[in-house]
C-alpha cells in the first residue's frame, strides 16, 4: 500500500537528513506507539526536510513541530503518523482521502505515500504553490485547490476519510456531510486553551461515532482565503 517516490539528489540527504537520521526518528515513533508499519515506512521514505525551509533542514527529523512561515507549522510527525494511524485503522480502508489544510505538504505526501487519492484544500496561496512544487518534486499525484477549507470539496464529496490539520472549537458540519457511510474523520477540536485529537466514525447508516484521542495543539481554523 506504498506507492512509489522519485527521490531526487536532495531528497536522499546527508548528515542531519541522511537515512540514518530518519530511522532514528523512526525508532522514535514506534516507542511512542506507532505501531503501523505502512504508517512508519510512509514516514521513513518521505523527505521531511524538503518540507522545511533550509535554514530548519538539520531540524526535520526532531520530533517537533517547526515553523513553515504565514503563522503556520509543519505538524509534529508523531502527530502526523497518529492521525495517519488513524485514518487507516478503520472497518472500511479508505481509498479518497481530503486533507484540510494543505501546509507544507508533508502530510498530503504521507498519504500519497501510502497509495490513497489525496484531495487537499489551502487558504494561504503562497503555502499553497509551494506545496505543488514539492508534490511534482516527489512525483505525487495530489489534488490542491486555493480555498476556504471550512468548506471542504464538496463537488468531489463523499470521501472515504477526511483529515483536518488545523483546530475549529467544534466539528465542522460541512466536513462530516462530505465523510461517506463507513468513512473516518479525524481533526484537532477545542481553543487554543484545550485542543483534542477527535475520531469521528460514521456508520453506514449515517450514525456517528466521536471518540477523543489525544492532547494536542494545533493552529486555529481560520474562515476564507490569502492569496
Amino acid at each position: 500500500m506504498t506507492a512509489r517516490i522519485h527521490l531526487q539528489p536532495e531528497a536522499i540527504g546527508m548528515g542531519m537528513t541522511s537515512q540514518r537520521v530518519r530511522d532514528r526518528l523512526i525508532e522514535r515513533l514506534r516507542g511512542n506507539g506507532i505501531s503501523d508499519e505502512r504508517v512508519l515506512n510512509a514516514l521513513r521514505a518521505v523527505p521531511r526536510h524538503l518540507f522545511v525551509d533550509e535554514a530548519l533542514a538539520t531540524r526535520a527529523y526532531e520530533d517537533t513541530a517547526l515553523p513553515i512561515g504565514h503563522g503556520q507549522t509543519i505538524s509534529q510527525p508523531w502527530v502526523v503518523a497518529k492521525m495517519t494511524q488513524t485514518l487507516l485503522d478503520a472497518p472500511t480502508q479508505p481509498r479518497r482521502v481530503l486533507e484540510i489544510g494543505t501546509g507544507s505538504g508533508y502530510q498530503a505526501a504521507i498519504l500519497a505515500a501510502l497509495g490513497l487519492e489525496v484531495f487537499t484544500v489551502e487558504r494561504i496561496g503562497e503555502l499553497l504553490r509551494v506545496a505543488r512544487k514539492r508534490f511534482r518534486t516527489l512525483g505525487f499525484n495530489i489534488r490542491t485547490k486555493h480555498d476556504d477549507g471550512r468548506i471542504g470539496w464538496p463537488e468531489l464529496a463523499p470521501f472515504d476519510a477526511i483529515i483536518v490539520t488545523a483546530a475549529a472549537p467544534a466539528l465542522v458540519d460541512a466536513l462530516t456531510e462530505q465523510l461517506a457511510p463507513g468513512g473516518t474523520l479525524v481533526a484537532p477540536v477545542g481553543a487554543s486553551s484545550g485542543q483534542s485529537l477527535v475520531r469521528l466514525r460514521k456508520d453506514a447508516d449515517g450514525t456517528i461515532d466521536e471518540t477523543q484521542l489525544v492532547p494536542v495543539v494545533f493552529v486555529p481554523l481560520l474562515p476564507g482565503m490569502v492569496d
